[in-house]
C-alpha cells in the first residue's frame, strides 16, 4: 500500500482545482467570444449554378464582408437536397453552418415521408433572402394570349392541354395543380427530369404549358418559340411587370416561391438576430435588389420569427394540396 504525505495530497488537489479552473476560464472564454470568431459555412443542397446556390453566393459575399469573417458556400447536392441540408440539422448550433433553402425546402416536407432530419423541429429559421413569383408560359402557337384565354381554353377541352414540370412533386408541379385546383380544370401532367428537357420540349411544341421561374424560362423565351402571359403573384410584380397575375382569371390562386437561411435548431437567439438583421440590410441595398431583380426575384425584410413562422403554415398547407392532387415524389 502506497501513503502520501498530506503535502502531496494538498499539492495534487491544488493542481485539480486549478485545472479545472483553467477549462472553465477557457469554455467561458468561447462562450463570450463575440460572433462571428472564425469563418461561417453557408451549405446549399444543390449544385452549383441553381438559384439556391446564387443567391447564397450573393448574399454571403456580402455577409462576411459586414460580418468581418469569410462565408464559406459548400455545395452538397443530392437525395431532392435533404442530403446537404440534413448536413446542416446534425452540426453544432453555433451559427458558424447555414443552410440556403427555397420555398421547396416547404413542398418536400409536404411530400417527403422519410427526410432524414424534422423540418420544423431541426432548425431555426434565421433569414429570408428573397421572395419571387413563377411565370405562366405556353408554346408559341397555343392560342391563348391572357389568363382568362388560358383558361377558357382550357375548360373548352378538358384533358386536352398539358402541362409540363421538372419531376414529381417539384414546385413546378404544386404551382400548376394550384391553378388546376383554384380553377376547376383538367390538364394532364407531365414530368420531366429537370428544368432542361421541360423547356425544351415547351420549345419544341411537345408540351403546352409550364409554370416556372424566369430565369429558367429566359432561354426559352427569347427563342420566339414560348409566350409568356401571366405571374403567379397575386398582383403585378416588379419581376414581370408586363405580365398580369393570373388571378386575374383565377380569383385567389397566388404561388411564389422564396429563398432563405436556416440555422440547426438550439442555435442562440442574439446569433440568429445578428445574422437576420445584416441580411436585411444586405437585401434592402440598391445594388442587391438590382441584382435580385435581374434574377428574377426581389428583396424581402421578415424577422426571424416571422420567417419560422411562414414555414410552419406552409408545410400543412401544402400537405393538403399534394393529398388533394395526389402529387408524390419520386
Amino acid at each position: 500500500m502506497t501513503f502520501h504525505s498530506p503535502m502531496s495530497v494538498a499539492r495534487r488537489a491544488l493542481a485539480l482545482t486549478l485545472a479545472a479552473a483553467c477549462l472553465c476560464g477557457s469554455a467561458a472564454a468561447q462562450a463570450q467570444e463575440p460572433f462571428p470568431s472564425r469563418p461561417i459555412t453557408i451549405v446549399v443542397p444543390y449544385p452549383a449554378g441553381g438559384s439556391n446556390d446564387v443567391f447564397a453566393r450573393a448574399v454571403g459575399r456580402r455577409l462576411g464582408e459586414a460580418l468581418g469573417q469569410p462565408v464559406v458556400i459548400d455545395n452538397r447536392p443530392g437525395a431532392g437536397g435533404s442530403l446537404g441540408t440534413g448536413v446542416v440539422a446534425k452540426a453544432p448550433a453555433d451559427g458558424y453552418t447555414l443552410a440556403a433553402v427555397s420555398s421547396s425546402f416547404a413542398t418536400n416536407a409536404a411530400v417527403q415521408s422519410r427526410l432524414p432530419f424534422d423540418p420544423v423541429k431541426g432548425f431555426t429559421p434565421v433569414a429570408m433572402m428573397a421572395k419571387g413569383a413563377f411565370i405562366v408560359a405556353v408554346r408559341g402557337d397555343l392560342p391563348a394570349r391572357t389568363p382568362a384565354e388560358l383558361v377558357a381554353l382550357a375548360k373548352a377541352q378538358p384533358g386536352r392541354l398539358n402541362y409540363a414540370s421538372s419531376g414529381p412533386g417539384s414546385t413546378n408541379q404544386f404551382a400548376t395543380e394550384l391553378l388546376k385546383s383554384g380553377a376547376g380544370l383538367f390538364i394532364t401532367h407531365i414530368p420531366y427530369r429537370g428544368m432542361a428537357p421541360a423547356t425544351t420540349d415547351l420549345m419544341g411544341g411537345n408540351v403546352d404549358i409550364l409554370i416556372a421561374s424566369g430565369p429558367s424560362l429566359q432561354p426559352a423565351l427569347r427563342s420566339g418559340k414560348v409566350r409568356a402571359i401571366a405571374v403567379t403573384s397575386p398582383q403585378a410584380t416588379p419581376i414581370a411587370p408586363e405580365l398580369p397575375p393570373m388571378a386575374q382569371a383565377v380569383p385567389g390562386y397566388q404561388f411564389e416561391i422564396w429563398w432563405g437561411l436556416l440555422a440547426p435548431a438550439g442555435t442562440p437567439e442574439a446569433v440568429v438576430q445578428k445574422i437576420n438583421a445584416e441580411v436585411n440590410k444586405i437585401v434592402a441595398s440598391q445594388d442587391m435588389r438590382a441584382f435580385l431583380l435581374r434574377e428574377g426575384a426581389e428583396p424581402v425584410n421578415l424577422s426571424a420569427a416571422q420567417f419560422a413562422a411562414q414555414i410552419r403554415s406552409e408545410i400543412p398547407y401544402w400537405q393538403q394540396v399534394a393529398k388533394r392532387a395526389a402529387i408524390k415524389p419520386e
